[in-house]
């Protein structure tokens, strides 16, 4: 019986972090950055003689680097891309798409694919839909056989045929809709493996590999999931699957053991899985042990880890590298960057008062109000000149930079003074355009109430209990700025962290008001929103049913840009939007950043306390109900 072992690699969600620098604070950040990804891949590929590396999705946005090429695109350029230029030099074996790769357009993403040196799958956004997902007209090919060979133990080559199939998530028809409608179609992913792995298999696959851009989320299948990897991996045929998307890292131990996971092992259903991280922050590994016998290969074991390129140190927020930068990735990134370090510096404006969001969680949030107010600058802008000028327009913005996965320097932290490019991008990640809704006062409840499943369930009298879920995203908690309402964390959500219904009778969403009259169900409200959410981004059912006044508009930063070199109307303090539910004897407890203790004296509406260090860097806080 001969053996071996195939080593497969996976970067995920890079995000266009090629260099290791974070563009928002303008200074060096050892923790993320695939020229550092790039050295732990060249070490592991020394290592053994059979090796392989795949993408897994979200290469082509993210940074603002990304942002500077893709208008240097819409100009006319035909350079190539510097993140395929990055990544032709460690000559990928292949990669699928994620769901950032639409953000700029289908034209845009053809360009920058046009340029890859590696071949990029993905079976389940296709252009004409056929019979079944077997017979869709794909926008890329549906799957791929790379046919390898591999060195045994003793020094003999085999041939061997991997299949490779890549998933994005079915969602990026809402979330980039004014791009893909009309063009693109797509399906669910684990039914469309279902339809295509034996396909694979017919063309003499001896393993599949599955590059999911899509999390490790519930273990049941429902239609059209967007975390899809778990029942993706109970799927006969699929060997292996690299997850993406959720910018968690598997195997660790922010995931739960269950029937279907492990997280110490790194399996789904038994099977091998691994998700990197994000922004470069590790290197998926997965060893198999192969043997050939009677004219197959066989797994015969596995193992699997997700390697870091960077270490925390527990005691403090300092983050130690491990790995130098390798030139090669270096040097493809070195023109894109100087030239984005230029466009970050450039002067825009000015602040009268740190803009920190350091507390967007939990009070209201002088970041949330700059950008409500920008959206609604540029609402305004589009009625003037119709039937609805005047009208008020509500504006619905959530905080993106609030420490969670991005760690305990992964806040808006601006000093008061003289504002530079790169704060704009650091005040709203993504590139999203503005959209316009009239909806009604029912479905605005319904939109906040799924913001409020942000919160823990909160039991009055008791001091020491958590105040966020962490499995709800900040970019989910939406402020509807212009309103004013209570949330009453005592209540249980009425929706899950996916935006599922699971109480239809709770409410957290107590005393909604405009301008001190009571919101009427039956009343329709303009509501200025971003092109994600006025798809249906994130499970908000209070953003779906209404009509569109106006969408495809400017982009949100492109907005908020204006807004701030204007300067009339830079606030001094956030817009007393909403409060918890006053409740005596009563607190919580949440993480923040430790340098978030240098405003704790300044959120007037909250009473917060700094506790000490907590965990990775971050410091406990504690919130008392009674003052708010």
């Amino acid at each position: 019986m001969t053996t071996t072992t195939l080593r497969i690699l996976e970067t995920t969600d890079l995000h266009v972090h090629l260099l290791p620098y974070d563009y928002y604070t303008d200074r060096p950040d050892v923790g993320v950055g695939l020229s550092r990804t790039a050295s732990l891949i060249r070490q592991m590929r020394a290592q053994v003689p059979n090796c392989l590396l795949f993408d897994n999705g979200d290469f082509l946005q993210g940074t603002p680097l990304s942002d500077l090429v893709a208008q240097q695109n819409s100009a006319g350029c035909t350079d190539i891309h510097p993140a395929i230029a990055a990544m032709n030099t460690l000559h990928y074996d292949a990669a699928t798409l994620g769901n950032h790769e639409f953000n700029f357009g289908l034209e845009f993403l053809r360009d920058a694919l046009a340029q890859a040196h590696f071949p990029v799958t993905c079976s389940n956004v296709v252009r004409a839909l056929g019979a079944t997902p077997a017979q869709d007209e794909t926008l890329l090919p549906q799957y791929l056989i790379l046919d390898r060979m591999l060195t045994d133990d003793s020094g003999q080559a085999h041939p061997i045929r991997i299949g490779v199939i890549g998933a994005a998530p079915p969602q990026i028809l809402q979330w980039d809709g004014q791009h893909l409608a009309g063009r693109v179609s797509t399906r669910d992913i684990v039914a469309t493996a279902r339809a295509v792995v034996p396909q694979i298999k017919a063309d003499g696959a001896d393993i599949i590999i599955a590059l999911c851009h899509s999390g490790i989320g519930a273990q049941g299948e429902t239609n059209m999931m967007e975390n899809a990897a778990v029942p993706l991996a109970a799927i006969a045929g699929i060997d292996v699957v690299l997850a993406g998307h959720t910018h968690l890292v598997f195997p660790s131990n922010q995931f739960a053991k269950t029937d279907a996971i492990d997280p110490e092992k790194g399996h789904l259903h038994g099977k091998p899985a691994v998700m990197a991280g994000f922004n470069g922050s590790h290197l998926g590994v997965v060893d198999l042990t192969l043997s050939f016998d009677k004219g197959r290969w066989q797994i015969i074991h596995d193992t699997v880890r997700a390697v870091p390129i960077a270490r925390r140190d527990p005691r403090s927020d300092t983050v130690h590298g491990l790995v130098a930068c390798d030139a090669q990735v270096r040097d493809a990134a070195l023109a894109a960057h100087a030239a984005t370090v230029d466009r970050v510096r450039q002067p825009i404006g000015a602040t009268p008062v740190p803009l920190q969001s350091y507390f967007a969680m939990v009070a209201n949030d002088i970041t949330i109000r700059i950008v409500a107010q920008a959206q609604r600058k540029a609402a305004a802008a589009i009625l003037a000149n119709g039937p609805r000028a005047g009208q008020p327009v509500l504006s619905a913005v959530a905080p993106f930079k609030v420490g969670a996965r991005g760690g305990p320097n992964y806040f808006v932290d601006i000093p008061a003074g003289p504002l530079e490019q790169r704060n704009v991008a650091d005040l709203y990640l993504y590139p999203n355009t503005l959209s316009l809704l009239e909806i009604t006062g029912a479905q605005l409840h319904l939109w906040l109430e799924r913001a409020a499943g942000a919160f823990a369930r909160i039991t009055r009298g008791v001091t020491d209990q958590p105040l966020l879920d962490p499995s709800f995203p900040s970019y989910n908690f939406d402020v509807i700025d212009g309103l004013t309402y209570e949330i009453d964390p005592t209540a249980p959500s009425r929706f899950d962290a996916q935006g599922v219904e699971i109480n239809p009778a709770a409410r957290r969403i107590r005393d909604l008001r405009l301008d001190g009259l009571p919101v009427s169900n039956d009343q329709t409200y303009l509501v200025i929103t971003n092109s994600y959410r006025a798809g249906g981004g994130g499970g908000f059912q209070g953003a779906l049913g209404g009509t569109v006044i106006a969408q495809g508009m400017s982009s949100i930063r492109d907005a908020l840009l204006d807004h701030l070199r204007d300067g009339t109307d830079a606030p001094r303090d956030p817009a007393a939007t909403w409060r918890f539910r006053p409740l005596p004897d009563t607190a919580a407890q949440f993480e923040s950043s430790p340098h978030a203790r240098r405003f704790v004296n300044t959120i007037k509406d909250r009473a917060i306390t700094y506790l000490g260090p907590a965990t990775n860097g971050f410091a406990q806080y504690a919130l008392r109900f009674d003052a708010a």
